[in-house]
């Protein structure tokens, strides 16, 4: 499936409704570049699921879990920029089977990691980040990558499915 997102409101609406989609044991892996919107999908991601605490990106800790305010699974946030390999990702000690565990920048660290995952690509328009670099005006100020890159742009999200827990449920058909 292959999908234009107008804007950031819209991105965090997206996460919302994949989360009415998802159950424990389920794997999604975020591609794009920075600023693409990977965090504002787990954002609503997190408030479908209604999980505990604000969904903020784990860079500096790697994994972030938010345990469900209604009894439903937890949701383990986790940026993998800093990871090597699959054998580090699982490392972690990640409870795959009881979570729904989305990996930003886990694409191609799954290898015996799961049978079944939904790989979701963000890209933002090729000039984002030259209109990003004129957003401040003071070189020594130091931004969050949010701000700096999440400007309210059209995004194109590719979402496909892999494994037996997607192959037949034509949740993300064209």
């Amino acid at each position: 499936m292959r999908t234009v997102i107008p804007d950031a409101a819209a991105m965090h609406e997206f996460g919302r409704t994949v989360a009415g989609l998802l159950r424990a044991g389920d794997l999604i892996v975020l591609t794009g570049p920075l600023g693409a919107g990977k965090t504002t999908f787990t954002r609503g991601l997190g408030e479908g699921l209604q999980v505990r605490g604000s969904v903020t990106s784990p860079t500096f800790v790697l994994a972030r879990t938010h345990p469900s305010t209604v009894g439903g699974p937890p949701l383990v946030h986790v940026d993998a920029y800093r990871l090597g390999s699959a054998l580090e990702l699982d490392d972690l000690d990640i409870d795959f089977a009881r979570s729904i565990v989305v990996v930003e920048w886990g694409r191609g660290m799954l290898d015996g990691i799961a049978d079944s995952w939904l790989d979701i690509e963000i890209e933002r328009p090729v000039g984002a980040s030259q209109a990003a670099a004129s957003v401040t005006a003071d070189p020594t100020e130091v931004l969050d990558a949010t701000e700096v890159f999440d400007l309210d742009e059209p995004r194109t999200v590719t979402v496909t499915p892999h494994g037996p827990r997607w192959a037949d449920s034509g949740e993300f058909s064209e």
